[in-house]
């Protein structure tokens, strides 16, 4: 799996490509997250390292008393024991899902293809590796067949012709949801069943047992504002200051609630800091409603919840895991790199990602 980013297409990164540095420009102005103090917390949390073999640990699932961690860059399926890491499987190259249900049946994505160049995706399923046999759900051929996204315009609404001209490099300056598939998050919906975040379709997928996919929800545009130090970043004309782009929504995580569905979004375009702290938690009630929770994330490339409901949010490129309660943000904990998290345990343990600074690792947060 390669962590750069490709040349920018249509405005849309995807989450194989957002570990990259940040961009040199900023297009649009978002203001900066204001964190509240945490009263309630008499201690700052404790961070205990557990392991540093990994490099790029996408997701972490907790499930038959068993914690397991996604690889990336490995391919690999490992099991926390003794507070180790012990491989069981590997995967093909392109990992980044992950779940476990009541079963002990467990669930990864793969994605494929040329993602460095700007190249199409060749590959999308989800494998789910049961105790007596294996099924697959090609999502790339449903995505082709049904493109769930595709009646929803992104880009500019009613573009001028100028706009026009200014975006062609980019596809234009309007758009419709084209295909794509990037299982990203998995999560069990039941003993039978799994719910996908697909960051490339920009909707959540079900999967039965047997492979089956179907649309739950897609997951709404993220618009943003050009600004005149944005247009004269990038060269556009005049005519483009003022004008709301449209994104594409890019899910990281899924968390299966008694209400529905808890999503992390990455906002589209360039996902590091030079866009602004753009990044959301949003609920999808079961009938496919979405409602924002909250806002302001700076790389929200995970989250997890606690028994109580507290929403834990990794932030990777602002190196913390922030904490939101009743709609509001604070600080969690500083973490460079954070990138994966769940709960389990009373603790939450969470994955960083390797950089040239030092290795990736799993820790655990109480």
């Amino acid at each position: 799996m390669t962590l750069s980013r490709p040349a920018m297409t249509r405005l849309k990164t995807t989450t194989r490509t957002v570990f990259a540095a940040a961009a040199t420009i900023a297009l649009v102005t978002a203001p900066a997250t204001a964190f509240a103090a945490d009263p309630a917390k008499p201690r700052p949390p404790k961070i205990k390292v557990l392991d540093t073999s990994v490099k790029a640990p996408f997701q972490i699932t907790y499930g038959r008393k068993t914690l397991l961690v996604s690889d990336g860059a490995a391919s690999t399926v490992s099991k926390l024991s003794s507070k180790k890491l012990y491989e069981l499987f590997k995967t093909p190259e392109g990992l980044s899902a992950l779940a476990m249900n009541s079963r002990g049946d467990v669930a990864y994505g793969i994605q494929q293809g040329d993602a460095e160049n700007g190249g199409p995706t060749t590959r999308a399923e989800l494998v789910i590796k049961g105790k007596k046999q294996t099924h697959t759900a090609d999502l790339l051929a449903y995505d082709k067949t049904s493109n769930p996204d595709q009646a929803v315009s992104y880009g500019i609404d009613n573009p001028t012709p100028c706009q026009e001209a200014a975006f062609a490099a980019w596809g234009g300056a309007k758009y419709n949801g084209g295909v794509d598939s990037h299982p990203y998050a998995v999560a069990a919906l039941d003993k039978t069943s799994w719910v996908v975040a697909d960051a490339g379709g920009n909707d959540l997928l079900k999967v039965d047992e047997k492979g089956k996919v179907s649309t739950l929800a897609v997951l709404p545009r993220q618009a943003s504002t050009i600004t005149q130090e944005g247009a004269d970043a990038l060269g556009l004309p005049a005519c483009v200051v003022g004008a709301v782009y449209h994104f594409e929504s890019v899910p990281t995580d899924v968390e299966v609630t008694k209400t529905g569905l808890l999503v992390s979004l990455l906002p589209g375009g360039p996902e590091d800091p030079s866009l602004g702290a753009r990044g959301s938690v949003v609920h999808v009630d079961w009938q496919g409603q979405v409602t924002t929770v909250a806002g302001g994330f700076l790389g929200a490339t995970n989250l997890a919840v606690d028994p109580k409901g507290s929403i834990y949010v990794a932030e990777m490129f602002a190196g913390r895991i922030s904490k939101v309660e009743n709609g509001k943000v604070s600080k969690y904990v500083d973490l460079p790199n954070a990138l994966s998290l769940q709960f389990a345990h009373g603790n939450l343990y969470a994955g960083t990602l390797a950089s040239p600074s030092g290795p990736g690792s799993i820790v655990s947060i109480r």
